[in-house]
C-alpha cells in the first residue's frame, strides 16, 4: 500500500471524522507544505489528495442560505466532464455532512446539467468548453475548481498547480467575490492569490 493511501486512509481518515479543522489542517500539510509529488507513483494517488481537498472546500467557504432548497438539503460536489477521481471522491463524502447538510457527489458530461450544485470540478480539456462552463455558471453561487492551466486566468475560482513538486492552490479573488459565498480567511490565508496580467 502506497505512503498515500496509507496515510489518508490507514491514519488521517478516522480523525477526520471528529476534527474538520484537524482534517483540513492536515490536508494543506499533505498538499500545500512538504509533500512531493514524486511520491506519487499513480496519477490516481494525485487525485486522491485532490478528493480530500475539495470536500475541505466545504467546511471554508459558505453559501447564501438561497443556496439551498430546504434545511436538509444536500452540499453537491460536482465533477464535469471526464472523472479523474474514480470512485475516491465518493468514498471520501460518504457520510459526511456540513451544517445539517448531507454531501453527496454528482457527474455531469454537460455544464447545462449542472443544477444545485455547490462546487464543480471542472474537468474539461478544451479551452473553449472550459471558458463556455466558467461563462454559463457566472453568477451562480457554484465554487468552480479545475487543474486546468490558466483556469483562473479563464475566469475559475481555485486553480490545483504543481510548483517545486508540490500541490498548491491559488484563488482568483474577483471570480470569488463576485458571487455570493463566503471564503474563509483561513483559506485565503493558505492560497496563492491570482493577478491578472
Amino acid at each position: 500500500m502506497s505512503l498515500v493511501k496509507n496515510i489518508s486512509c490507514s491514519l488521517v481518515r478516522p480523525y477526520f471524522k471528529k476534527l474538520p479543522l484537524v482534517r483540513f489542517i492536515i490536508t494543506i500539510l499533505l498538499l500545500v507544505t512538504n509533500f512531493p509529488v514524486v511520491a506519487m507513483k499513480q496519477p490516481a494517488q494525485e487525485y486522491q489528495l485532490k478528493a480530500v481537498f475539495l470536500f475541505n472546500f466545504t467546511q471554508f467557504v459558505d453559501w447564501p442560505p438561497s443556496s439551498f432548497d430546504t434545511d436538509q438539503s444536500p452540499v453537491v460536489i460536482g465533477v464535469l466532464g471526464d472523472n479523474p477521481f474514480g470512485s475516491y471522491l465518493d468514498e471520501i463524502v460518504s457520510g459526511e455532512s456540513i451544517k445539517g447538510h448531507p454531501v453527496v457527489v454528482r457527474y455531469y458530461k454537460n455544464v447545462e446539467d449542472v443544477q444545485g450544485c455547490h462546487i464543480l470540478f471542472v474537468a474539461l480539456t478544451e479551452i473553449t468548453n472550459r471558458k463556455k462552463a466558467i461563462e454559463t455558471l457566472k453568477g451562480k453561487d457554484i465554487l468552480t475548481v479545475s487543474d486546468a492551466v490558466h483556469f483562473a486566468a479563464e475566469g475559475g475560482m481555485i486553480t490545483f498547480f504543481i510548483a517545486n513538486n508540490k500541490i498548491k492552490f491559488q484563488i482568483n479573488l474577483e471570480s470569488a467575490r463576485a458571487s455570493k459565498m463566503v471564503f474563509s480567511s483561513k483559506l485565503l490565508r493558505l492560497a496563492e492569490i491570482y493577478k491578472p496580467g
